[in-house]
C-alpha cells in the first residue's frame, strides 16, 4: 500500500521593496491509502536570489510554484524522497510500534 503525500506552503517571507521571496515555510503530510494513519513534518528553507528579469511577481506566484521551489531547495528528488521516507517510517511505527511508554501498574 502506497502512502500519499500532500505538500503545502504556509508562509512566504519576502522583501517588500521588490517582492522577492527569500524563505518558504513548508509542510508535508503523509497518509495511508485508507486515510487511517498519518504523519507530518514541516520546516523552512531559504531561496537563492534570482535576477530581476527572471523573477515572478509576488502576486503571480502560485502555491504549486512555491512548492516546486521549496522541493528544489531541499535537494530536489533526493531531498523529497528522504522526507517521504521519514514520514513512511513514522507511519510504519504507528502501525507496528517498536517502542512503548507507560507504567506497568
Amino acid at each position: 500500500m502506497a502512502n500519499t503525500y500532500t505538500w503545502t506552503i504556509g508562509q512566504c517571507d519576502r522583501t517588500i521593496a521588490d517582492g522577492m521571496i527569500n524563505t518558504l515555510h513548508w509542510c508535508v503530510n503523509a497518509a495511508t491509502e485508507d486515510g487511517t494513519v498519518s504523519a507530518g513534518t514541516y520546516g523552512s528553507v531559504d531561496l537563492e536570489p534570482v535576477d530581476a528579469e527572471d523573477m515572478i511577481p509576488y502576486a503571480d506566484v502560485s502555491e504549486a510554484q512555491a512548492i516546486s521551489w521549496a522541493q528544489s531547495a531541499l535537494g530536489g528528488s533526493e531531498g523529497v524522497s528522504a522526507i517521504h521516507a521519514g514520514l513512511d517510517a513514522q507511519i510504519t511505527e504507528q502501525q507496528t510500534p517498536t517502542v512503548g511508554t507507560g507504567t506497568p501498574w
